[in-house]
């Protein structure tokens, strides 16, 4: 106890230990957990940065607009900025995880927009959406790259459709262009991917895709002619009119055909040329192998005879025209023009066992026996002309000759030459008509008619009769009173007799009125003399014309307006 007698208290303390971390710290760490999470999880989604070069950023947009393929996003703009020389655009994109083995080397970006392309619209959901970058991937395996140029314009095919191109050369492209149809027994089983032009331009070749499998029916004996267009025709059944398709019309157009011969051909080669046609009778034409060169000379107009009119024999084509000049001919002091053209053997069925005596000795057999050419109308519409062989009866005696290869014809005048002769040969007898001495024949018969009327004598004549009929008249008188009744009967008589002359004066007043000088048939008969001299030289001037425009019987006088 203490001093003070007070008890003696004990002080105890008690610690208790707390924890070192308060909960309240679990939800920030919580926060940075999941925060360094989505970060991970969102770089470890991130696939590479590629960059893409267009000539315009139209409708893009960075951090909105995306890549596509197949409508599924694979990756979205970053950035947007010019290239350094100003004249294209860089777009930085961000590629997913997933589509990092797209952006392979030969990988192909463009923009998808509202657009008419190859005869088609596309990107019409973009109005709403929106533009977007669509991927067409490479091929697997390919080296990977990060740096892109875009197309302007989206590829024509899928980088997986199964086909081959085929090269198509031609001279002159006309209205084909990318895209164009390819037609196959008018079926559409390609495109026109695009076109090389060669140095100087001589030639141009096409990039033809054809879709399989229809490209197995391209062989070495394959035609191709352009489709593009309408094609009219005139014939025995009226106007025909072939279109392969709109799309056609529109943007051109190529078909093609293998002959049944050709099927068993050998497939082409990688870089074999295909010559394009402009007309599928030139593509047809082109499977004729052989050919005989003639040529023959004429003398009359051969305007509306084009190259490639068709040569004929009683109506059956057997060839075509290949040209023809102007040339002056010394033997005959004559303009002439030579025309060439081929002849096509291969036409005539069952001609084997004329074959071996070679063309030579079958045209001098056939010259023989009447066979000429001549020009003929193939089209009275138009104008134009062909070529016919026929046979023509008592035809003058003529000989094949060659020179330089090239088999020379005979020839006779054509239709419109046989024409111009039947005319002036009407026009011939026409003028041995002398109606020069008809008509002074005709002007001295009114005149001595004339004269007849007018002359002295007559009128002399006249003039006695009436001054007996007067003193018939006195003697009358005198002997009525005294005679007998019957006697009274003779002024009767004599008036009569006055009457007949009378009508004698009549008849000759209107002879002189109707046929004299100043009489209506005569002026009509100068007239009519004058309208056949008119008529004569109005057949002159039309035989002329014909001579020299034969196609003016159709197209009218030369010059005018149509």
């Amino acid at each position: 106890m203490s001093e003070a007698g007070h008890p003696e208290a004990t002080v105890r303390s008690k610690v208790e230990r707390r924890p070192w971390l308060s909960p309240i710290w679990a939800i920030p760490i919580v926060t940075v957990l999941i925060a360094g999470f989505l970060i991970w999880h969102e770089f470890d989604k991130r696939g590479p940065t590629i960059t893409i070069s267009f000539r315009s950023a139209e409708g893009l947009t960075a951090g909105q607009s995306q890549v596509r393929l197949r409508d599924v996003t694979v990756g979205t703009i970053e950035g947007i900025a010019l290239s350094p020389d100003r004249q294209n655009v860089i777009l930085t994109v961000r590629m997913n995880k997933e589509a990092s083995d797209l952006v392979t080397r030969d990988a192909q970006f463009w923009v998808v927009k509202p657009r008419l392309f190859a005869g088609s619209i596309s990107g019409l959901d973009t109005l709403i959406s929106g533009s977007y970058i669509q991927v067409a991937p490479g091929k697997p395996g390919a080296p990977p790259a990060r740096s892109f140029i875009g197309l302007e314009d989206p590829p024509l095919l899928e980088a997986d459709e199964k086909g081959r191109t085929v090269l198509v050369r031609t001279p002159r492209i006309g209205s084909i262009s990318v895209g164009s149809p390819i037609f196959f027994r008018d079926l559409e089983v390609g495109q026109v991917l695009g076109w090389d032009v060669a140095d100087m331009a001589e030639f141009i070749t096409i990039h033809a895709f054809i879709r399989s499998p229809f490209d197995k029916y391209v062989r070495v004996g394959t035609r191709f002619w352009n489709a593009s267009g309408l094609t009219v025709k005139l014939g025995a059944e009226g106007v025909q009119v072939q279109l392969e398709s709109v799309r056609a019309l529109i943007l051109g157009g190529i078909a093609f055909e293998t002959p049944e011969a050709a099927r068993s051909a050998p497939e082409v080669a990688q870089d074999h040329v295909f010559a394009l046609y402009q007309t599928e009778q030139a593509a047809q034409n082109a499977a004729i192998k052989r050919r005989v060169p003639v040529l023959s000379y004429f003398t009359d107009s051969v305007s509306g005879l084009s190259v490639g009119a068709p040569v004929v024999f009683q109506g059956v084509r057997i060839g075509e025209v290949l040209g023809y000049d102007l040339e002056y001919d010394p033997a005959t002091d004559r303009l002439r023009v030579p025309v060439r053209y081929e002849i096509e053997p291969e036409r005539i069925t069952f001609s084997d066992a004329a074959r071996a005596r070679g063309p030579l000795e079958n045209a001098r057999v056939l010259v023989k026996e009447g066979l000429r050419a001549r020009l003929a109308s193939a089209n009275l519409l138009t104008g134009q002309q062909q070529i016919a062989l026929e046979m023509v009866a008592d035809a003058a005696p003529a000989e094949v000759q060659v020179k330089d290869g090239v088999l020379i014809f005979p020839s006779v005048p054509g239709q419109f030459a046989g024409i111009m002769d039947a005319v002036n040969q009407v026009l011939a007898k026409v003028e041995e008509i002398p109606f020069k001495r008809i008509g002074d024949n005709l002007n001295d018969t009114l005149a001595g008619i004339d004269g007849l009327v007018r002359g002295p004598e007559l009128k002399a004549a006249i003039a006695s009769l009436q001054g007996t009929l007067s003193s018939l008249r006195d003697v009358a008188r005198k002997l009525d009173q005294g005679m007998t009744p019957v006697l009274r009967e003779l002024p009767g008589v004599v008036n009569n007799l006055n009457g007949t002359i009378t009508q004698a004066n009549r008849l000759v007043a209107s002879a002189s009125k109707g046929y004299g000088d100043d009489s209506q048939f005569h002026r009509d008969l100068n007239r009519l003399l004058e309208q056949l001299n008119g008529a004569t030289r109005s057949l002159r001037t039309l035989a002329d014309t014909l001579n020299r425009n034969p196609e003016s019987l159709i197209r009218g006088r030369p010059g005018s307006a149509p």
